[in-house]
């Protein structure tokens, strides 16, 4: 990435502008440019490439222009890096767009090719900016997307629990910190009950990766992110259409390791726990089934009525862990429930809080950064859809409607009444191509839920 945005002054002027200011600013351009953007036809909206008309450089690239609508998106200039002749380019943009524009510009330039023979190297251009911070702060923002979506699109074949864990101590490498692994029946002997369960049956153990980073006289934060490596629905199996894309089913411990790597990067004045519960929810002689009742780290028992409802499953010992240390405030982030894509659609991920307070910062600091959110209601009367005649509930609610609110008040139940926490629904792909945004993983509230942490911790 630092090839493609650095600190200069020199390359081919590139001018960004709203739609707003174009007629203006093509009124103080010379007549033979004018005149060229008028015989191209060009409708100032999108890119447009300008020749020289100087003697001995006629037919050169001059400048280049790209009008946008809104240029404080930070998906508006996202496909810009790939439609540019490849060269080095200098931005010219109002300094209140450039972040967003030198956002854009590395999260444009993402492709996942590793498992294709005949990818070529491409030959992309790069563009120079005024102010180190910028490109600094764009790289940070930039590595941490590409990271979830590395993550998220990486075959389920090569993104087992233990690949997980390996991403955890990678980032434990780079930035410092301390990382443990409970795997397989350790998990019983520690008091992960339905962990343990939702993984056994799976060749790959199961395992709960938990890492800190930071001074722990800092304000404590605690991420914790659903990582199903593949979510085959165990014995309630789901249909061939429903388990094709599931190798996305650990974005939640995408997300959180992609949030992570914003704090550490960043250097945030807090002390961070992340917990990951891993595991693949397969078929096999010894899984779960449905009517079998689990006694959970908080000592809850849950009957089983759907082994499709596996991911608050392993989230519910990780969060009854988080809350032990009292921290600031839990984090989720989980790929939990289908349901809230039928409320919200696939491209706007739902959350819940506890603490409005909490609630509105996230959604103000995310509409701010082209990162939006929507807090969905913790409607407590749906408590009673979880009702067991053998158990202390069931692991979903009796019926169809509200799942996503079900789900996550499910969750609630493994949190301290008193604990700030923050509960992220979300899909952790795209299935459309979107400007700077390929279809494939995606990362979701990550840029959102970190400056809402910048703006109160730093």
């Amino acid at each position: 990435m630092h090839s493609l945005l650095n600190v200069g002054n020199t390359g081919t002027p590139l001018t960004i502008l709203e739609k707003s200011t174009y007629t203006q600013w093509l009124k103080t351009q010379s007549q033979s440019d004018q005149n060229w953007l008028q015989q191209t036809s060009y409708q100032g909206e999108g890119l447009a490439l300008l020749p020289s008309f100087s003697v001995g450089s006629e037919g050169s690239l001059s400048q280049a222009i790209f009008v946008v609508d809104d240029a404080n998106h930070y998906f508006a200039c996202g496909n810009l890096i790939t439609q540019l002749p490849s060269s080095q380019y200098k931005l010219e943009a109002a300094p209140e767009h450039q972040q967003a524009i030198c956002f854009a510009w590395l999260v444009g330039a993402y492709e996942f090719s590793s498992y294709k023979t005949d990818r070529k190297e491409k030959n992309l251009p790069s563009l120079a900016v005024t102010e180190q911070a910028l490109v600094n702060n764009a790289i940070k923002y930039a590595e941490a997307t590409a990271l979830v979506r590395d993550l998220v699109n990486t075959p389920a074949a090569d993104m087992m629990p233990e690949n997980l864990g390996e991403t955890a101590q990678s980032l434990i490498d780079t930035f410092g910190g301390k990382l443990s692994q409970i795997i397989g029946d350790d998990l019983l002997a520690q008091n992960y009950p339905t962990i343990h369960a939702v993984g056994r049956a799976s060749v790959n153990k199961p395992r709960l990766i938990d890492f800190s980073w930071g001074d722990d006289q800092h304000p404590q934060i605690t991420l914790v992110g659903k990582g199903v490596c593949f979510d085959s629905g165990g014995l309630d199996l789901k249909p061939s259409a429903g388990m094709r894309n599931m190798k996305k089913d650990m974005g939640g411990a995408a997300h959180v390791l992609g949030l992570a790597r914003l704090i550490m990067s960043h250097n945030l004045p807090i002390y961070l726990r992340v917990l990951i519960p891993a595991v693949e929810n397969a078929v096999s002689s010894n899984a779960m089934r449905p009517g079998d009742v689990i006694t959970t780290r908080k000592g809850l028992t849950v009957e089983i009525d759907n082994t499709d409802a596996e991911g608050r499953l392993v989230l519910c010992d990780a969060l009854a862990e988080a809350e032990n240390d009292k921290p600031d405030l839990i984090i989720d982030f989980a790929t939990l429930t289908g349901a809230m894509r039928v409320a919200l659609g696939t491209e706007l991920p739902g959350f819940f809080s506890t603490n409005d307070e909490i609630a509105e910062g996230i959604t103000t600091a995310g509409s701010k950064i082209s990162d939006p959110v929507w807090r969905m209601p913790l409607y407590q009367p749906y408590n009673d859809l979880f009702k067991s005649s053998i158990a202390d509930m069931t692991n979903c609610s009796a019926g169809p409607f509200g799942g996503a609110i079900t789900a996550a008040l499910y969750l609630q139940k493994f949190v301290g009444k008193e604990t700030n926490w923050v509960h992220f629904d979300v899909m952790a792909f795209n299935v459309r191509p979107l400007s700077g945004r390929p279809l494939g993983g995606e990362a979701f509230g990550i840029r959102a839920m970190f400056d809402y942490l910048q703006i109160k911790y730093n």
